[in-house]
């Protein structure tokens, strides 16, 4: 409606100056006012680099099947318009050229990024966060047998840095990357948490039933393609919400507790509907109500790819009669979303399997 009474404000000059001009925008602004009243349905886009835009979703904390989200890697330029490049200065006198610029058609140097530059690739790890709290975590497993360094990118200002990288094998899950990125330039840090090995063939639905103190201490490692469900709370958390963490089954509670609170919390205000803020404040008392353990209540994680865990209470899965896995065929649209279905490793198979004969 903004845009109706913006571009209506100028239409009695349209008429006098370009009277054809003016009668095709007095068509559109007939179709933007159909669009405002909801008597069509249409669809909303919102681009932002920044990733600072939001719209609501009216079934919070539930899913809403209307609305989707989708992150992607910012472009070179995108990045430059947002002000997180930072170009490394060269000593006067040196008439070399940096080697990551060429020389493009106009003749003016163009530089090509080293390594990926956005901020999509935390999203793709299984956990990123406070590389103390991942140490720590892990080191209650296995502690590295070596720790390797590669070039790389920062995710902020696309300088070249130092990532360092460790391979460790985590009892009843899976062997894991854990990655470490630190720049000197900005002052960027990063940890990161990356599946190892090949893709599972399966998915696994993770269910654990929470009754004492102990479980809520239980590590958890929920990556970006989990989907968190709390169905005493009637919560449920799609695939990519809170991105990749790192924590506690208490922390997992409290973070999605925050998350809310940020996203929603200006809905609180005075001029709030009186109905929303009782279901908020009846969200926060039964969440309030779990965490102190008042009646049991149950933790599901379903990850498609198999990169989430909870740690079992017993050195024993079977003897953990709280914590259920169940794995299951990934459907067709799983597979889909998950890039599967067009992923084709014949050629890296055959060379494999040479190798392995020879």
């Amino acid at each position: 409606m903004r845009a109706v009474s913006e571009l209506q404000a100028l239409q009695d000059e349209r008429k006098k100056v370009d009277p054809q001009k003016a009668e095709a925008i007095e068509q559109f602004l007939v179709k933007l006012r159909s669009l405002g009243s909801g008597e069509a349905a249409f669809t909303f886009i919102l681009d932002d680099a920044s990733g600072n835009s939001f719209i609501e979703n009216p079934n919070a904390p539930s899913p809403d099947p209307l609305l989707s989200l989708r992150f992607y890697e910012r472009t070179y330029e995108q990045q430059a318009a947002l002000g997180f490049l930072a170009e490394p200065t060269k000593e006067s006198g040196d008439s070399s050229q940096d080697a990551s610029t060429v020389e493009g058609n106009s003749g003016r140097p163009q530089r090509i990024p080293h390594g990926s530059v956005g901020a999509v690739a935390g999203p793709r790890a299984i956990a990123q966060g406070n590389s103390d709290e991942i140490t720590a975590a892990l080191c209650r497993y296995s502690a590295p047998e070596e720790v390797d360094t590669l070039p790389s990118t920062c995710a902020a200002c696309a300088t070249e840095c130092v990532t360092r990288f460790f391979s460790t094998k985590i009892p009843h899950f899976r062997e894991v990357i854990v990655m470490a990125t630190s720049c000197d330039a900005c002052g960027y840090r990063n940890s990161e948490l990356k599946p190892g090995g090949e893709i599972p063939a399966k998915g696994k639905k993770t269910t654990l039933t929470v009754r004492n103190v102990k479980d809520l201490s239980r590590d958890v490692i929920k990556s970006d393609s989990a989907a968190v469900s709390v169905p005493e709370l009637e919560l449920e958390l799609s695939s990519g919400t809170l991105g990749g963490i790192v924590t506690t089954v208490e922390g997992l509670i409290v973070k999605i507790c925050e998350a809310l609170e940020r996203v929603h919390g200006f809905q609180l205000g005075d001029s709030t509907y009186e109905w929303k803020k009782k279901k908020w404040d009846g969200f926060t008392e039964r969440l309030a109500k779990l965490l102190n353990l008042e009646e049991p209540w149950t933790l599901i994680l379903d990850d498609a790819l198999a990169a989430s865990f909870i740690a079992p209470a017993t050195n024993s899965l079977e003897d953990d009669k709280q914590l259920t896995i169940e794995e299951y065929e990934r459907s067709w649209e799983q597979n889909e979303e998950l890039g599967l279905n067009d992923m084709d490793t014949s050629s890296a198979d055959m060379a494999y399997n040479t190798t392995s004969a020879s």
